[in-house]
């Protein structure tokens, strides 16, 4: 896991964020996602800078999750590390809608 992962993790693991349960590097279909709630069906992927090269392979993705009814929510690394409690406020968000 990258470091950007282990610090949204600390956050998401053992229901401390908001009692809802994450499990992390979670298979769905043919990939793996970062971050699943499986009740809520939300997907949480953090992205690095590599991934503005894997734009037409997380379109791909995204479909096909979506396709499988999941909600997918992704955040820039750079996101993560500067905006923390505005990330998480986003996530809380999405599975207050959901």
């Amino acid at each position: 896991m990258t470091p950007e992962e282990n610090l949204l993790w600390y956050q998401l693991r053992s229901r401390r964020f908001a009692t809802y349960k994450f499990r992390r590097q979670h298979p769905i279909g043919l990939y793996i996602v970062d971050f699943a709630c499986c009740a809520a069906h939300l997907v949480i992927e953090l992205d690095g800078g590599q991934h503005e090269m894997q734009r037409g392979y997380d379109e791909r993705r995204t479909k096909y999750l979506n396709e499988q009814g999941w909600r997918v929510r992704r955040f820039w690394n750079n996101e993560l590390r500067e905006n923390l409690e505005g990330v998480l406020t986003v996530i809380l968000q999405d599975l207050s809608e959901l």
